[in-house]
């Protein structure tokens, strides 16, 4: 069950293996007593980090779940919902899938946390390009995982060699490789002589001098782009190294050398710096972003509404009308005028409903950017 570096096999999670030890006992007793309902279970998040999140992991959950006599329904990756929406609904004999409901809220909560997190940030930032820096802040198991998540959630491009193909590598050198050679002008020239030319030439400014100086340099040796990244115990007032790297190179004539920011950055820093940065990379505020805190409850069994305190009884469904605006309500319900059902098909007794026309990242992400961007013309 466990590999050898205590990470869940593919195996203990298709089995049902990894889940939570009380889902063991309710099917044991459920087996015991020989009830099997017929459920409808509806996932949802009551509260968010931010006031809108980003499903992401559907594709885990339809991957873990074909095959089995269910029907399931889902908001496509890279949609906006918004607290009390469902994002999911599986429908089928309870003790089909009672015990994959750990595994099935792990893939959600943890994606789209990754994903919204990014998509917030993306926001914020603009046409300012932001890049997942994240890998030394994550389990490697996952890597993958979150790299994914975060292209989806709007990444310019991500650090981690195992991110799924077709999704673009940023990254150029750490200071390991400066101080290996001794001094920033040799590293610098020893990347210049032997990375690919396709690699942009993004030079790090800051191991043994003043930024400033180590930006002009880096300038003068060809620099496209100075990366800083500063430990925060040497900042300082980083509003003021930042400009005084800009006065430098502009003043020397690099006014086309761009500045790149790294290192702890938060949505606080890329509010500050925006307008002086021209790229991010960002670590753990990506990579360790809030989980969403989805909750699987059932609302249906045997063809009856019901509810647990607390939680609306009930299939639903969430409307988009042509106006932008959103309506939940009940799955029997009839359809607003020009309302666009969000909650779609993806599983019927277990088969892809359209199995030639599967979801992609691409679409995910672009799914997400068609929001964003008419969240910027509503903003105007």
């Amino acid at each position: 069950m466990m590999s050898r570096f205590g990470i869940v096999s593919d195996a203990a999670i298709v089995s049902g293996e990894c889940t939570d030890v009380y889902f063991v006992h309710t099917d044991e007793v459920l087996r015991a007593e020989g009830c099997n309902p017929d459920v409808t279970m509806e996932i949802t998040a009551y509260a968010l980090p931010d006031d809108w999140g980003v499903v992401c992991g559907t594709a885990d959950v339809l991957s873990l779940l074909e095959g089995l006599p269910l029907d399931v329904s889902a908001m496509p990756e890279g949609t906006i919902f918004y607290p009390g929406e469902p994002v999911l609904r599986i429908s089928g004999k309870y003790l089909d899938f009672c015990k994959y409901e750990t595994a099935i809220l792990g893939f959600l909560c943890h994606a789209s946390g990754i994903a919204s997190a990014s998509a917030h940030l993306i926001r914020i930032a603009g046409d300012k390009p932001i890049y997942s820096f994240g890998s030394r802040r994550q389990h490697p198991a996952i890597a993958g995982m979150i790299e994914r998540a975060a292209w989806i959630g709007g990444v310019a491009g991500v650090s981690n060699t195992c991110a799924p193909a077709d999704i673009p590598l940023a990254g150029t050198m750490p200071h390991a490789l400066i101080m290996s050679l001794g001094s920033a002008e040799a590293g610098w020239a020893a990347f210049d002589r032997h990375a690919p030319q396709s690699i942009p030439r993004i030079y790090l400014c800051d191991t043994f001098s003043d930024e400033k100086y180590e930006a002009l340099a880096a300038a003068r040796a060809g620099a496209k782009a100075v990366r800083l990244d500063t430990p925060r115990s040497r900042r300082g007032d980083m509003r003021s190294i930042l400009e005084e790297v800009r006065w430098e190179l502009d003043l020397h004539g690099f006014t086309s050398v761009k500045i790149f920011l790294s290192g702890g950055l938060t949505e606080s820093d890329i509010v500050a710096y925006g307008d002086i940065v021209d790229a991010f990379g960002v670590g753990g505020a990506i990579a360790n972003a809030p989980v969403i805190d989805f909750s699987m409850d059932i609302v249906e069994r045997n063809g009856e509404p019901v509810s647990k305190r607390g939680k609306k009884g009930g299939v639903k469904q969430v409307y988009l009308t042509e106006e932008g605006e959103r309506l939940l309500l009940p799955a029997s319900s009839e359809s607003p005028s020009g309302g666009r059902a969000l909650i779609i098909p993806a599983l019927k007794n277990g088969e892809r409903v359209s199995p030639d026309s599967s979801d992609t990242v691409g679409e995910a992400r672009l799914r997400l950017q068609h929001f964003l961007c008419s969240l910027a013309e509503t903003n105007k």
